[in-house]
């Protein structure tokens, strides 16, 4: 791994009630999330490919730990979604050169498909800072009942020279999903739209 690796955490949200009715089976979401050192922190760099390698590996390992913490199998996976913050001395495109170049095949690779884009944010915070990580399922963007997010946070991260880089994956769409579109069972996965 090229990423100097300060932490990582791992998160899983189980819903299993929604407006007092039960949520079953639960809907489940994990995070994993790695604090790196931020190599361009403080300076303007032209070439950031360090960072799109960075991307690259980490969009396996986070990939692995997030379907892990789930306990499924890659191929099980419904959604998922992938967000960066930098901290106060990166820019907004060391968060791009990690999430967008590379990141997507290992984490297709993991999960076994994904025709649809893996949705992302990117935004600069200060420790403490949330991060939003938007859902959406992986074969078929269509599906709204997939339409969906994340938020995540760690107390420490990520400091001024850091960046955090989080994936998120599920095992089901949102809770009690009723506003109607493409259903999981119509999906056809050719054009990962629908």
């Amino acid at each position: 791994m090229s990423a100097i690796i300060r932490k990582i955490v791992t998160v899983v949200e189980e819903v299993h009630a929604e407006m007092g009715r039960a949520v079953s089976p639960p809907t489940r979401r994990a995070a994993a999330i790695a604090v790196i050192e931020n190599p361009f922190a403080g300076r303007y760099v032209e070439d950031l490919s360090p960072l799109i390698t960075i991307g690259e590996e980490l969009g396996e390992m986070l990939a692995k730990r997030a379907v892990a913490a789930l306990g499924i199998e890659g191929p099980a996976a419904h959604s998922y979604g992938k967000a960066a913050a930098v901290g106060a001395d990166g820019e907004l495109e060391h968060a791009a050169a990690i999430l967008h170049p590379k990141m997507g095949v290992p984490v297709r690779k993991v999960l076994g498909k994904g025709a649809a884009l893996i949705p992302s944010s990117k935004k600069r915070g200060g420790m403490g800072c949330t991060l939003d990580i938007p859902l959406g399922h992986k074969d078929a963007a269509f599906v709204r009942s997939h339409f969906d997010g994340m938020e995540v946070q760690i107390n420490d991260a990520p400091r001024a020279n850091e960046i955090m880089v989080a994936l998120a994956v599920t095992d089901s769409g949102r809770p009690l999903p009723r506003v109607g579109g493409l259903t999981v069972a119509e999906i056809k996965g050719d054009d990962g739209l629908r």
